[in-house]
């Protein structure tokens, strides 16, 4: 899908800044019902992904999948897979492609994500 009228203009990732970008259209689509939600908070996980998406130093609200979510696939690449926690419930799941210095996000949403559920 094209930017169009009214659409959000996202500025290009700075030396040193990590690309932010949506892996499918449903991360896309829940990115949105988050940052309605929370929007401080939704921008907060946006900043960390675009300066320091892989920190050393994890934090409970911040930090690598385990199992089987610890990498996922994005053209072609194996990526980690990483997980801010927005809200109490609300997630950003995204792969760290240090190829191409770009954050894919492949999950966002307001509810806790059933796959961890299965670990």
């Amino acid at each position: 899908m094209t930017a169009g009228r009214g659409d959000r203009a996202a500025p290009p990732a700075p030396e040193g800044h990590w690309e932010v970008r949506f892996a499918d259209g449903a991360s896309a689509k829940g990115w949105e019902s988050l940052a309605q939600q929370a929007p401080e908070n939704t921008y907060r996980g946006w900043l960390v992904m675009r300066t320091d998406p892989a920190p050393t130093v994890e934090t409970a609200r911040h930090h690598r999948l385990k199992g089987t979510l610890a990498h996922g696939i994005h053209r072609g690449r194996t990526c980690e897979q990483r997980q801010i926690e927005v809200t109490s419930g609300g997630r950003i799941w995204y792969l760290v492609d240090r190829a191409r210095d770009t954050c894919w996000i492949t999950f966002a949403g307001t509810g806790h994500p059933r796959a961890t559920d299965r670990r």
